[in-house]
């Protein structure tokens, strides 16, 4: 603690507050400013959005598995320690080298303004935010350097003196502690005010929840009795809206007025067109139950959902549309820039693939793509389900590459077929005797027809199946184990509608998605 207070006694170290305290305000202003912009000029959303897009291959899939849903949080605390780093050097090197001290301030503001105007949507105004808060950083970082020049300058009392002599270097400290904490203090009310002034300038969440649903001209089909697996603890067949597993590239939820959605549908057709959101509310809607899967998930994991989704089949719009010949592909974009691929041809077959505006019987909720998504069964979501979706563009897969087609990933992404337990958990302790064992299987648009469970090396045994609903969702299934005491092992695997067997071959999930034989330890008392 000695140590860490005569730091701090140091100059040097009182110029690294100064750099937080600037960096604050800088950040702060903006947001404040930001209120009045778009939601997406604020600097740390610009620089997480830009730092995603750069992302290498390998450091993405080492996030998704490692933190999950939870990805973008340490993305903003990874980013909130470099900034935190980067605004300490900035700090001493203003206060040895001023004009240095400038420069790199300046240089960081145009790094921050180059990742602003950048975004998908953002014009070159909303640049201003970020310029006006890197001037404010400036101010408050020359006013609390210039005070530390001065210390330079004052020999250190004498041991046993008095009354400090104004202007001494304790009171000069102790003024500058004061005037950098009321700086932060300030930032941090200003950034708050910004988070509150945007919310209440933003009406789509009230939008959202007063807009009433159609009826579908075709509601979905009755789900049968039975299709929740007996076991207990096995996840729910119906996914709720808010347990839906959310990854996308998006680090702040766009928030879109539905009159002033559009889609527009364009590139290799006869007939263009744009589509409002009351277009879709006219049109002849239906209804579905769909599985949906991350092409991130790995064997065993949670990044798949199941709800019932409602909406326009995107065959009817491009019915509309007329492609030419040798389209393959449509892009869809979404309003925050990110891109998907997906086969025309599987727009066009009866699976349902829908421009979907309700789930679970409600308005989409903002955070899974209001006001309009895609919902594509039978594909990995990184080529189908692309939320917040302004723009589809019929193409050929020769001519245009999607967002993560570029970064590496396949172009197709048709789901692997793939079962997983549930219940137990790994390395869970059951005592001995009959043990309920409890999982889910998919393989959209082709179904499930058996699953089997393989206890250690002892030959697989076949699992009761629960109710089918459809191809196009998932499928649970249970199994009793009269457990011996001691560690066991616990596989399984799927056979799919075509009569193809789950394969044993392990693939990570790049380039079109994890592969493999789940196997869970439990160890029977």
């Amino acid at each position: 603690m000695n140590k860490l207070t005569n730091w701090l006694k140091e100059p040097a170290a009182l110029a690294a507050v100064a750099g937080v305290a600037a960096a604050a305000v800088v950040l702060s202003v903006a947001e404040l400013i930001g209120a009045f912009f778009t939601a997406r000029a604020t600097p740390v959303l610009a620089l997480g959005s830009t730092f995603i897009d750069f992302t290498p291959l390998w450091m993405k899939n080492f996030a998704v598995e490692t933190f999950g849903t939870n990805d973008k949080a340490a993305l903003f605390v990874g980013m909130g320690l470099t900034i935190f780093l980067l605004a300490c050097v900035l700090g001493v090197v203003a206060y040895r080298q001023w004009a240095l001290g400038v420069a790199g301030v300046l240089f960081m503001g145009a790094v921050i303004v180059a990742s602003v105007v950048t975004r998908a949507g953002v014009q070159p105004l909303d640049a201003v935010p970020t310029v006006l808060g890197t001037v404010a950083g400036l101010v408050v970082l020359r006013l609390l350097v210039a005070p530390l020049w001065r210390l330079k300058t004052w020999p250190e009392a004498p041991a046993g003196a008095g009354a400090e002599e104004p202007g001494r270097p304790a009171s000069s400290r102790r003024r500058f502690f004061a005037a950098a904490g009321i700086t932060v203090v300030g930032a941090g009310i200003a950034a708050t005010g910004g988070r509150l002034l945007s919310a209440a300038r933003s009406n789509v969440a009230k939008a959202r929840e007063a807009l009433q649903l159609p009826v579908p001209m075709r509601a979905a089909a009755a789900v049968p009795a039975g299709v929740q697996s007996p076991v207990a603890g096995v996840t729910p067949w119906l996914t709720p809206s808010g347990d839906f597993y959310r990854i996308d590239t998006a680090l702040s939820v766009p928030e879109i007025k539905a009159e002033d959605w559009e889609l527009r549908v364009h590139g290799l057709v006869d007939q263009e067109l744009r589509l409002s959101f009351q277009d879709l509310l006219d049109a002849d809607l239906i209804e579905s139950h769909v599985t949906l899967t991350c092409v991130s998930n790995p064997v065993g994991g949670n990044l798949a959902g199941n709800a019932k989704w409602l909406g326009l089949p995107i065959r009817e719009v491009l019915k509309r549309a007329r492609p030419q010949s040798g389209a393959d592909m449509v892009l869809s974009t979404s309003i925050d820039g990110f891109s998907a691929s997906t086969p025309l041809e599987v727009l066009q077959d009866d699976r349902d693939a829908m421009l979907a505006i309700g789930m679970n019987g409600e308005p989409l909720p903002l955070e899974h793509g209001y006001p309009v998504r895609m919902v594509v069964p039978g594909l990995y979501g990184f080529v189908s389900a692309t939320k917040w979706v302004v723009d589809l563009e019929v193409t050929r897969f020769a001519d245009s590459k999607a967002y993560w087609t570029q970064r590496g990933w396949s172009e197709r992404g048709p789901i692997k077929t793939m079962a997983r337990v549930e219940v137990p958990k790994s390395f869970a302790k059951v005592p001995a005797g009959r043990v309920a064992i409890g999982g889910t299987a998919w393989a959209q648009t082709r179904g499930i027809t058996k699953v089997e469970v393989q206890i250690d090396n002892n030959p697989w045994a076949e699992a009761v199946l629960s109710s089918e609903a459809s191809l196009i969702t998932w499928r649970q299934w249970s199994f009793d184990w009269d457990a011996a005491p001691g560690p066991h092992y616990i596989k399984v695997r799927a056979t799919d509608g075509t009569g193809e067997v789950q394969t044993d071959q392990r693939a990570d999930p790049v380039p079109d998605g994890a592969s493999g034989w789940q196997s869970v330890m439990v160890t029977v008392e």
